[in-house]
């Protein structure tokens, strides 16, 4: 099961909680933290992501920024993450130096199939159950990421009100794995 791991500093906390939430994510080997921290300056971002990146990273977790390609390659990160309106990952593997991972955001399944087609790497899908960490966002539900999953060949991963009990059923029903913030943050 793929563990993709979503920051936001301020339900951590601050800025220093976010960081020992990474730190301790890195240390249990998500597969892929992604900094999304949405209401940061560029130059703010990206010394938040080169902090994270100078964190032990013994499994190698690939780190992604949220939306913010320049960040990303200026950081050294392995990728970005876009939302599903966004420019197709294909568009950006042009500039992007070497092997770079790309998400996509996706509420759909037809966004989810796009993503595919455009050459995202991964989608994340949801929200699955009612999200913990805001609220709003009607739950699509599990056979809706049934439907998802089933629809592409690259991962689909769960977002949207995860926790430890209900990842099993997401993965159940062909999820790849799970994303969030509150799974990583609880405290």
């Amino acid at each position: 099961m793929l563990r993709y791991y979503i920051t936001d500093r301020r339900s951590a906390g601050g800025e220093a909680a976010l960081l020992e939430f990474a730190a301790r994510a890195l240390a249990a080997g998500v597969d892929l933290l992604q900094v999304r921290e949405k209401d940061l300056e560029a130059r703010e971002l990206l010394r938040l992501t080169r902090a994270i990146l100078s964190l032990p990273n013994p499994a190698g977790t690939r780190v992604l920024v949220n939306s913010r390609a320049d960040v990303a390659l200026a950081a050294g990160a392995q990728g970005v993450h876009l939302p599903g309106d966004s420019i197709a990952p294909c568009e950006l593997r042009a500039v992007a130096r070497g092997r770079w991972w790309m998400g996509v955001s996706a509420h759909s399944v037809e966004e989810v199939r796009r993503a595919e087609r455009e050459g995202a790497d991964l989608v994340v899908f949801g929200p699955v159950f009612a999200p913990i960490s805001k609220a709003g966002g009607a739950a699509q539900g599990l056979e809706r990421l049934r439907e998802a999953a089933g629809s592409v060949k690259i991962p689909v991963l769960a977002l949207g009100g995860i926790t430890a009990e209900n990842a099993a059923e997401c993965v159940g029903v062909g999820a790849a794995g799970v994303a969030g913030i509150s799974l990583f943050q609880g405290r």
